[in-house]
C-alpha cells in the first residue's frame, strides 16, 4: 500500500518534463574529453538549482586529482572537468540516499552506420528515443531529475537530505565519481541509474585495459625466414589469451551465472608493420580484461602476466624477446553490495510499487562502473535504471520512454522511503 505522501509524489511526476529533459541531455554531445562534458554539467547544475536543490558545481583541479595515488585512471585527454552535486535538504546530516548518473558518452563511430545522420538528434518513434547516450545513461539521469522534481513539487518534508550526483568520465575510468567522493560528498546508500533491462544489479565485475608489445625481427618480405614476424608471434599469444579466458570462467560468481561469459577477455585493437614488403618487427595489441567479483586488481593482473610469461617461455624467440605487458587507461575494480543490505529490498519494493510487471530479477553485471567507487568508499550501492546495456555504445542505441518514466517513479518512492 502506498502512503498518502507517496501517492502525492507519484501524482507530481511530470512525464512531459522528463522526456523534454532527456531530449535536451541527449542533444548535448558530451563525448568523453570534449568541451561538451563541461557544458552538460552546467546544464545539470542549473536544472537542479531551478528544482530547488542546493548545488555544488565546481571545477576539478585536474593535476591534483589525476596525481592522487588512488586515481582510477583516464583514457582521454581533458583540459577541464566539473563536478555537480545537488542536495534536497531534509533534517540535516548525511544524505539518506544518493541518486547517481554519469553524463559523459562514448564516441559515435561511423556516422553512416547510424539510422539518423545525427546521433544526437534524440528522435522519438513509437515511444522510443534514439541517439547516443539515451540508454547509457541519460535516460537514467532524466529519470533522477524527474523523481527529485516530483518530491520537491509535492512539498515532502524530508527527515534526511537527498543527494543527486552527476559525474563525467565514467566511461574512461571514473574521474567524476572519484573527484566527487574526494570532495566529501557521501551518503548512507547510493542508486546508480545505469541501464539494467528491468533487473537490479548489486554487483559489477571489473575490467582493465591491457597493452601487449610483441617484438619481431624486420627483414625484406622476400627473405622472410631471416626475420621474425611479430604477427605470427601474436597468434601464439592469442592462443594463451583464449586459454586464460576459459580458465577464468570455469566457476563464475553466483550473481554472474546467468551470463554466457562472466569474465570476458577481448582484443580490441591490433597495429603492426609499416611497409607491405617488410616483415613486421612490432605488434601492439590492446584489449579488455575482466576482473572477477571480489578479485583484487593486482591478482587479476598477475594472472594475466603469468599467462603471457608462460606463453613466451614456450617459444624460442619470445623466450629471449618477451612480450611487454602494460596497463593503460582506467582501472575498474569489482564492486558488490554487502549481503543483507536493506537497499536491495528497498529498491525491489519501490520498483514493484511503481508499477513493475514483476519483481525485478537480481543479477550481477559483467562490466565495470562507478558502483565500485561508491562501494569502496563504504557506501552501499546498486544499479537500477532504464534501458538495456546491449544497446549501450551501439549504433542503434535507444531507450523506451516508458522505462524512463517508470524508473522516475521508482526512484521517487525509494527516495521518500529512505529520506522521510
Amino acid at each position: 500500500m502506498l502512503s498518502e505522501v507517496e501517492r502525492d509524489v507519484l501524482a507530481a511526476v511530470d512525464d512531459a518534463r522528463i522526456v523534454a529533459d532527456l531530449r535536451e541531455l541527449v542533444q548535448i554531445p558530451s563525448v568523453d574529453g570534449t568541451a561538451a562534458e563541461v557544458d552538460i554539467q552546467a546544464w545539470c547544475a542549473e536544472r537542479l538549482r531551478s528544482t530547488g536543490l542546493e548545488v555544488d558545481h565546481w571545477q576539478f583541479d585536474l593535476p591534483a586529482t589525476t596525481g592522487d595515488p588512488d586515481f582510477p585512471g583516464m583514457e582521454v585527454e581533458r583540459a577541464d572537468a566539473w563536478g555537480c552535486v545537488g542536495v534536497l535538504q531534509g533534517g540535516g546530516g548525511t544524505p539518506g540516499l544518493i541518486l547517481n548518473g554519469h553524463v559523459d558518452v562514448v564516441p559515435v563511430g561511423e556516422l553512416a552506420a547510424w539510422p539518423d545522420s545525427d546521433p544526437f538528434s534524440a528522435r522519438v518513434t513509437d515511444g522510443i528515443m534514439w541517439g547516443r547516450g539515451t540508454c547509457d545513461m541519460k535516460g537514467g539521469v532524466a529519470a533522477i531529475f524527474g523523481a527529485v522534481a516530483a518530491i520537491a513539487a509535492a512539498g515532502v518534508t524530508l527527515r534526511k537530505p537527498l543527494a543527486v550526483h552527476t559525474v563525467v568520465g565514467e566511461e574512461d575510468g571514473g574521474l567524476g565519481a572519484f573527484g566527487t567522493l574526494k570532495r566529501g560528498h557521501t551518503g548512507e546508500a547510493c542508486l546508480i541509474a545505469e541501464p539494467t533491462a528491468g533487473g537490479v544489479i548489486p554487483a559489477n565485475s571489473g575490467s582493465l585495459t591491457f597493452r601487449l608489445e610483441i617484438p619481431g625481427l624486420a627483414t625484406h618480405g622476400s627473405t622472410r625466414t631471416r626475420g621474425v614476424s611479430a604477427i605470427e608471434k601474436f597468434t601464439l599469444i592469442q592462443q594463451a589469451l583464449i586459454a586464460l579466458e576459459i580458465e577464468r570462467n570455469r566457476d563464475p560468481h553466483p550473481l554472474l551465472k546467468h551470463l554466457d561469459l562472466a569474465n570476458p577477455l577481448s582484443v580490441g585493437t591490433i597495429h603492426a608493420g609499416d611497409w607491405a614488403s617488410t616483415v613486421p618487427d612490432l605488434l601492439v595489441a590492446e584489449g579488455r580484461y575482466g576482473v572477477r567479483l571480489g578479485e583484487p586488481v593486482a591478482e587479476a593482473q598477475q594472472a594475466f602476466e603469468r599467462a603471457i610469461e608462460e606463453a613466451c617461455a614456450a617459444d624460442d624467440w619470445l623466450r629471449t624477446h618477451p612480450v611487454q605487458v602494460s596497463w593503460p587507461g582506467g582501472v575498474f575494480a569489482s564492486g558488490v553490495l554487502p549481503d543483507g543490505d536493506p537497499l536491495l529490498d528497498d529498491t525491489l519494493q519501490a520498483a514493484t510499487a511503481a508499477g513493475a510487471s514483476e519483481v525485478p530479477e537480481v543479477k550481477g553485471g559483467p562490466y565495470g562502473s562507478d558502483l565500485r567507487q561508491y562501494a569502496a568508499a563504504g557506501i552501499p550501492t546498486l544499479q537500477y535504471g532504464p534501458g538495456d546495456v546491449r544497446y549501450a555504445h551501439a549504433m542503434d542505441e535507444h531507450v523506451p520512454l516508458a522505462e524512463v518514466l517508470h524508473c522516475a517513479r521508482a526512484y521517487a518512492l525509494l527516495a521518500v522511503r529512505r529520506c522521510s
